[in-house]
């Protein structure tokens, strides 16, 4: 095993060890106080979307054991806590009215951490809409956007002067394309064409958070979280690897182009923009405002080939094997090098700020036994992808900080209560929380920050 404080000598001395989590995945309550459904309440509740018809309606009954759990992260010794703000609490029907209670919830939270000498990382959408949105298109039309841009102003006029960054959108790429275009995550739809006007709309409610986050709390530190995709060709041949840089701008220059660019990939373009929205003048301008920093959420990397049948639509790609014979309990491929190999191309695409990797862990379902949670697996991989994150820095990678997913098993979206992320056990019959073995691991490594070989820079 390798020893925390030998790993922690790898880091700067300001770098940042937290835990992270999301609101539907977490709070339950999902009818007290005034909150309303989610379009993950609509989802979770029809047959055949979530493993076993699971929900959140209690999920870590968080909401009602606020006080017990900030307490649990302050044991863990980590300096900061990723949480997201759920938008059906703080404008229960999208527009309309603000429900006081709601921030008043956020209010206990960030108070609390901040009680206990933990900082506050943010997240304004966390994929929890606001089911009466879905009436309007959801995130097809271009008025959520700026639904979206008053509730950021809402909740940082309310909570900005206490957090220490916020992000706007978290893993747009899940709430555009699994949402849209797979699927697989609420609301379910399977049309390109949907997909498409959710990306344009998503983007420019980003860019105009952003604008209304400063707007509140001009020195409140604002970015970004994209779980960003290593696209790996399945092989040498000129087809793979033109399929791979095909997946790249679908995956990743949608929203890295626009964002840090201020326009989307050509090839993107070329393939699929006769089916964009209408680009209004001034969009690009909003959705690309420079940010102060950018999350990256990384679990396994994406291996593609050619896609060879006729109609094919862009980026024409199959999935191609793993490499590595080691996967995770979800079936997710472990390789770490993957998270070093996506840092340096996205830096080398793009001009970046400075990151933080916002997500980063392993599903591997142990339970308890005398009291114990063996999760050595996960151990393992949070080690192994932070020994890639120190060679990042020693070569000059502006990476900030590190926050392990996820503080505790939690909902996992399409997969319902069976599959395990938590560096601390849930038991969902009684909700005792019994930290694994990995949290005690990182909690240690956590312990050694921040300390005095802080940067003169």
């Amino acid at each position: 095993m390798i020893d925390p404080k030998t790993l922690a000598e790898r880091f700067p001395g300001d770098f940042v060890f937290g835990v992270a989590t999301a609101a539907f995945q977490i709070e339950g309550a999902t009818n007290l106080d005034g909150r309303k459904p989610s379009i993950w309440d609509a989802f979770s509740n029809m047959p055949g979307r979530v493993f076993g018809r699971h929900n959140g309606d209690v999920a870590c009954d968080h909401y009602n054991r606020l006080e017990q759990d900030l307490d649990l992260i302050q044991s863990l010794g980590v300096e900061a806590y990723r949480f997201s703000i759920a938008w059906p609490r703080i404008i229960p029907e999208g527009t309309g009215p603000v429900n006081e209670k709601g921030l008043d919830f956020y209010d206990r939270l960030v108070d609390g951490l901040k009680a206990r000498g933990i900082k506050a990382f943010a997240t304004l959408y966390h994929w929890d809409l606001p089911l009466m949105l879905a009436g309007n298109g959801g995130w097809t039309a271009r008025s959520t956007a700026y639904a979206f841009q008053r509730y950021a102003k809402t909740a940082i006029a309310r909570l900005g002067d206490r957090l220490d960054a916020v992000a706007t959108f978290n893993e747009p790429w899940c709430s555009v394309w699994l949402s849209h275009l797979y699927g697989i995550h609420a609301p379910g739809e399977r049309n390109m064409d949907a997909a498409l006007y959710a990306l344009h709309v998503t983007n420019l409610a980003h860019g105009l958070g952003v604008a209304a986050i400063r707007s509140e709390r001009p020195d409140l530190p604002v970015g970004l979280v994209l779980n960003a995709h290593q696209t790996y060709a399945g092989s040498d041949s000129a087809a793979d690897q033109a399929a791979a840089a095909r997946a790249f701008d679908f995956h990743n220059g949608i929203f890295f182009g626009p964002v840090f660019k201020g326009e989307y990939p050509e090839s993107f373009l070329s393939a699929l923009g006769h089916r964009m929205p209408q680009i209004e003048p001034g969009d690009m301008e909003t959705i690309s405002q420079p940010l102060d920093w950018w999350g990256l959420n990384y679990y396994t990397p994406m291996r593609v080939s050619h896609d060879p049948s006729e109609g094919a639509v862009f980026p024409a790609t199959l999935p191609a094997p793993p490499v590595a014979d080691v996967q995770t309990d979800i079936g997710w491929e472990v390789y770490a090098p993957a998270l070093g190999d996506l840092i340096r191309k996205l830096n080398a695409a793009y001009a970046l700020p400075d990151c933080y990797i916002t997500e980063n862990g392993a599903c591997y379902n142990m339970g308890v036994e005398n009291g114990m949670v063996d999760d050595q697996p996960r151990l393992d991989y949070i080690a192994e992808h932070l020994g890639v994150t120190a060679d990042l820095i020693g070569e000059g990678y502006p990476m900030r900080g590190y926050f392990a997913w996820s503080l505790m098993d939690n909902f996992e979206w399409a997969e319902g209560y069976r599959m395990r992320f938590g560096i601390v056990h849930v038991d969902y019959d009684t909700q005792v929380r019994t930290i694994k073995k990995s949290g005690q691991w990182y909690g240690e490594l956590a312990g050694q920050f921040p300390k005095g070989n802080h940067r003169t820079a």
